[in-house]
C-alpha cells in the first residue's frame, strides 16, 4: 500500500519506480496524484469524489482510460441533470396553475414533484465542484532580458554542482529543471532568486526586478500562525490586482472555510499548506516566478488549475518539478543537470527521456560490474582456454537471454491472464528468473573483461 510513492523522489526514482511496480507479481493500491505514474503502472483507478451518486467512479484501465470514461459519465450526469431541471419546471409551472380539485391523482403528482425537487437538488449540489483560484499577478515589465546569468559556477566543498551555465529568463520563457536529488537544482533557484551567490562567473538582473520564489519546504510560512494570518498578515483584507477583499473571501477563493480562520497553520495538511503558500504568492506581482516542487501534495484538479495559470503568466517561470505532465505542458525549454557539473538543454520533457533511454546502458552496467571486478587479485588477470571460449560467445549468450526476458515480459503483462492468479504467479516466476539469469551473465561478462586488464 503505498501512499504518494512520488513525492520527493526525482524523476529518474520514479522512473525506477514505474519499472518495479509494473514487474511487481503483488496486488498494490497506491494513492497517487502523478498522472504520469498512474498512466504508467495502473489497470484499475478509483476516484473518491462526491460529483458521483455513489461516491466513487470506478475504472479498469489506466489513467487515460479513466479521463475518457470519467468525462463521458460526467456529461450523462449533466444530460439527466438538464432532463430533471425540464420536468421540474413542468411540475412547477402545474402546481402553480393551482388544480381547483385535489384529487388522489394530482396529490400523487403533487409528492412526484416534490421527489423530483429533491433529486435535482441533491445532482445540482453534487455537480457543483469547486477548485481553488490560482491566478499570479506578473507585472506586464517590457523589458526582454529580466535575468542574464553567464559563465555562473557553483561549488559545494569540492563538489561542484555545476560550471560554465549560461541562462538567459525573458518574458514568456517557462523554464524546467531536471535532475537527481542532490544534483544542485534547488541551489540554481536559489542563485538565480539572489539568496545564494555564485562562485564563479556573473549574473545581470533588470533594474527593479521582482522576483518571488516558492521553497519546496514551505519554510516561508510561520506554522505558528493562524490561518487568517498567513493569509492575510496585515490585517482582515488583502489587496489582489488593486481589489480589497475580506480575509474570509480571499480564504474561500482557495477552499478554505470561515471557521478555518482561526486554525493554526501546524494543524493544516500539506495540500492546504500548500494552497496557503500559493495564495501568498499571488500577492505579490511578479517579474519572475520561481517555484520549486510546487506541486508536493497538491490534488490533481488543484495541479490543473496550477498549469492553466502558469501558461497564462505573462512573466518568467523557473520550476523545478517531479511532476513530468506538468513539466511537459508548461516547459518551454528543460534544462539537466547531472551533479557533477555539467548540464544540457532540451526541448521538452519528452526530448530529454529519449536521450535518457539511448544512454549506454549496457556499457554502464558492465562498467559498474568491471570496476568492482578490477579489486580481484591480479594472480586470477588470466584467462583460461573454457574461459576465453565463454568470453568469446557473451555476447551472443546475453542477446538470447533478453529476448527470453522480452518474451517473458510480454507473457507477464498478457491481459488475457489477468484474472488468473496461478498463471499470473508462474508468468512472473519466469520473469524474474528470466532477469536474474541476464544481471548474472552481465556480471560474468564484467568479470573475465577484468581478468584481461593489464595489473
Amino acid at each position: 500500500m503505498l501512499d504518494e510513492p512520488t513525492n520527493h523522489l526525482d524523476v529518474e526514482g520514479i522512473l525506477w519506480l514505474e519499472k518495479l511496480l509494473r514487474m511487481e507479481p503483488l496486488a498494490f493500491l497506491a494513492v497517487s496524484h502523478d498522472r504520469y505514474f498512474l498512466e504508467n503502472v495502473a489497470n484499475r483507478i478509483i476516484e473518491l469524489n462526491r460529483s458521483y451518486p455513489a461516491g466513487v467512479f470506478d475504472v479498469h484501465g489506466n489513467y487515460s482510460d479513466f479521463l475518457e470514461r470519467r468525462d463521458e459519465a460526467l456529461r450523462g450526469q449533466a444530460r439527466y441533470q438538464e432532463t430533471l431541471a425540464n420536468r421540474v419546471r413542468g411540475e412547477i409551472e402545474w402546481l402553480k396553475r393551482g388544480p381547483k380539485a385535489r384529487t388522489r391523482k394530482s396529490g400523487a403528482r403533487i409528492q412526484d414533484a416534490a421527489r423530483l425537487q429533491a433529486e435535482l437538488a441533491s445532482v445540482s449540489g453534487r455537480l457543483a465542484t469547486r477548485t481553488a483560484r490560482i491566478d499570479f499577478t506578473a507585472s506586464e515589465r517590457r523589458t526582454k532580458r529580466l535575468l542574464v546569468a553567464e559563465q555562473i559556477e557553483k561549488r559545494f566543498g569540492s563538489r561542484t554542482l555545476f560550471a560554465g551555465l549560461s541562462v538567459t529568463l525573458s518574458p514568456g520563457m517557462r523554464l524546467g529543471i531536471l535532475g537527481r536529488n542532490g544534483s544542485g537544482k534547488t541551489t540554481l533557484l536559489r542563485v538565480l532568486a539572489g539568496e545564494v551567490p555564485v562562485d564563479g562567473g556573473t549574473i545581470e538582473r533588470a533594474d527593479g526586478l521582482r522576483v518571488v520564489y516558492l521553497d519546496q519546504h514551505r519554510e516561508q510560512i510561520d506554522s505558528r500562525v493562524t490561518l487568517r494570518r498567513a493569509l492575510a498578515p496585515d490585517g482582515d483584507q488583502v489587496v489582489f490586482g488593486d481589489r480589497p477583499l475580506h480575509v474570509a473571501a480571499w480564504a474561500r477563493r482557495f477552499l478554505f472555510s470561515a471557521e478555518q480562520l482561526d486554525m493554526p497553520v501546524a494543524r493544516l495538511s500539506g495540500g492546504e499548506r500548500a494552497r496557503v503558500a500559493i495564495a501568498r504568492l499571488m500577492l505579490r506581482p511578479a517579474d519572475v516566478l520561481i517555484l520549486d516542487e510546487p506541486t508536493n501534495d497538491l490534488d490533481i484538479p488543484t495541479l490543473e488549475v496550477l498549469e492553466e495559470s502558469l501558461l497564462e503568466f505573462s512573466g518568467a517561470v523557473v520550476l523545478v518539478t517531479h511532476d513530468r505532465f506538468l513539466l511537459e505542458r508548461v516547459s518551454t525549454v528543460v534544462l539537466a543537470l547531472n551533479g557533477t557539473g555539467g548540464a544540457a538543454v532540451f526541448a521538452d520533457y519528452r526530448q530529454w527521456e529519449v536521450a535518457q533511454d539511448r544512454q549506454p546502458v549496457v556499457a554502464e552496467r558492465v562498467g559498474g560490474a568491471a570496476r568492482a571486478a578490477a579489486k580481484a587479485p591480479s594472480g586470477l588477470r588470466c584467462l583460461s582456454y573454457a574461459e576465453r571460449r565463454e568470453w568469446e560467445q557473451m555476447e551472443a549468450t546475453i542477446l538470447a537471454a533478453e529476448q527470453v526476458l522480452d518474451a517473458c515480459r510480454a507473457a507477464a503483462h498478457d491481459p488475457s491472464v489477468a484474472a488468473d492468479a496461478s498463471a499470473l504467479h508462474e508468468r512472473y516466476t519466469a520473469l524474474h528468473a528470466a532477469q536474474d539469469r541476464v544481471d548474472r551473465l552481465y556480471a560474468r561478462w564484467a568479470e573475465l573483461e577484468a581478468k584481461q586488464t593489464p595489473s
